[in-house]
């Protein structure tokens, strides 16, 4: 089949190998299904505007019906790949020649290249934000279950900053905090699902419309769009729909990167806090003891090739004018690479996520290490009426003193700290983690009920969420 879509005006045939160089066809098989759809909207243009009679108007529905068998049985894409085919999108075009040979030549009529490909890049970019979020959302409910039990179970850790021991919380704190994040990488999918949708470039043409009356509003109802783009020259260049969608996966993956460098050191033995099951551990060729959790090692190095990818896609985009460049095509590239590898790591991060077996035992006997009750007692001299400022300086050096004797904090640091501080009668502060983790106050905090509420809060979005979604 004959899968360029041009020549007329050119005396000889181009240079093999540069068109292989501007081959996008590996990168764009995976649009293929949407350029299906592109197309069959682009008959109901041209057949609603007169431009198509019924009967062309059918044969092309049943070509385009062939192919897209085709691409779900893989031999159009062996087809096209023998072809050397420019585009998937010329070589859907050629195919649909070979298979209505009257009809054919007419699909092409008042589309370019630019629109089609702006049109197909968008209903991929909804088909994928909405499997990030389905994603995003299984991370979240994952989350949540598992906050449960170990709320039930009382599981307490000590928090770090700086990799240091910080404060005491709960482990359904950590999970809620890790269901939180996901959840806005959640809705970052949501929000470019729906802005995919908004404006439809279909018959834009090549730059600036054009003269043939094609049914616009149709075609975008069909493939359901809001509403047609409004300014052609705008429209074929636009890829904004196409970054957020490589900006929610960077995101996403940023939630599971910072979660996963956790993951790797509390299942190392210096930590203990986890172990990851067999099913998604590897081992070592040559280390016979050896448990690796290559998964979480591996979605922090993709988290920081989608970073990479986002700015290379930022970058194809903004040195070009209006209307149609071909630097677009990489741009398209980088955009379905970023996307597919980046939804399969968040993905494995999940699967991997429900392997996580927690160490309850080691969290509970270790979160106090580190003196991480020391800021409740300073609270609590605050409490009593003295300074942040003095009651930071007084625990301090309580703190100094009993790591220099080798010991936690107790009851004879408290009475020495009120007599310090000045204090008439029994002065009281948490000693212990769990003591820590109950004297909370706030909202939004690792106490027991907060930590529920935020569980039911984050539970009723979800199934708001899929409530819209079943609409």
């Amino acid at each position: 089949m004959q899968t360029l879509q041009w020549g007329g005006r050119f005396a000889g045939a181009p240079d093999a190998a540069l068109l292989a160089f501007g081959s996008s066809l590996e990168e764009d098989l995976v649009l293929a299904p949407f350029d299906i759809a592109t197309s069959r909207a682009h008959v109901t243009a041209l057949e609603s505007g007169s431009i198509l009679n019924a009967v062309h108007a059918r044969e092309l529905r049943a070509a385009l019906d062939t192919v897209a068998d085709e691409i779900a049985d893989g031999t159009f894409a062996a087809a096209a790949r023998a072809g050397a085919a420019e585009d998937v999108h010329g070589a859907i075009d050629a195919r649909v020649r070979d298979l209505a040979p009257d009809a054919g030549p007419s699909l092409h009529a008042g589309r370019s290249r630019n629109d089609q490909v702006a049109t197909t890049l968008a209903l991929y970019v909804r088909s994928r934000a909405d499997l990030g979020a389905a994603l995003c959302a299984e991370v979240v409910s994952l989350c949540l279950t598992e906050a449960r039990s170990a709320l039930e179970r009382g599981t307490v850790l000590a928090a770090t900053t700086h990799w240091q021991p910080a404060q005491p919380v709960l482990l359904a704190f950590w999970l809620v905090a890790v269901a939180e994040s996901f959840a806005r990488a959640m809705e970052r999918f949501d929000r470019a699902a729906s802005d995919a949708l908004r404006s439809c470039p279909l018959g834009s043409g090549a730059c600036s419309g054009t003269t043939l009356p094609l049914d616009r509003a149709a075609a975008a109802s069909e493939l359901g769009f809001v509403a047609p783009s409004i300014n052609a020259l705008d429209a074929i260049g636009n890829r904004d729909i196409a970054l957020d969608l490589v900006h929610a996966v960077a995101r996403a993956l940023g939630a599971a990167s910072r979660a996963s460098e956790e993951l790797v050191l509390w299942c190392t033995p210096a930590f203990g806090y986890a172990r990851l099951g067999d099913e998604a551990s590897t081992g070592s060729s040559l280390m016979p003891q050896k448990r690796n959790p290559d998964p979480f090692e591996l979605v922090r190095a993709h988290a920081a090739a989608a970073n990479g990818a986002l700015a290379a896609a930022l970058g194809t985009t903004t040195g070009i004018a209006l209307s149609y460049h071909r630097d677009l095509q990489e741009t398209k590239a980088i955009v379905i690479r970023a996307t597919e590898r980046g939804l399969l790591a968040i993905d494995a991060f999940a699967r991997a996520l429900g392997y996580v077996r927690w160490n309850d035992a080691q969290m509970n006997a270790r979160a106090g290490d580190g003196y991480t009750v020391a800021t409740d007692i300073a609270d609590a001299l605050i409490l009593r009426g003295v300074t942040a400022r003095r009651a930071h300086e007084l625990v301090g050096a309580a703190v100094t003193n009993a790591e220099r004797e080798r010991r936690p904090l107790r009851e004879s640091d408290l009475a020495t700290l009120a007599t310090s501080a000045g204090l008439d009668g029994e002065f009281e502060a948490p000693l212990d983690a769990v003591a820590s983790v109950r004297a909370k106050r706030t909202s939004g905090s690792t106490e027991p009920g907060a930590v529920a509420a935020s569980i039911s809060a984050l539970e009723t979005g979800l199934a708001s969420r899929a409530q819209k979604q079943d609409v």
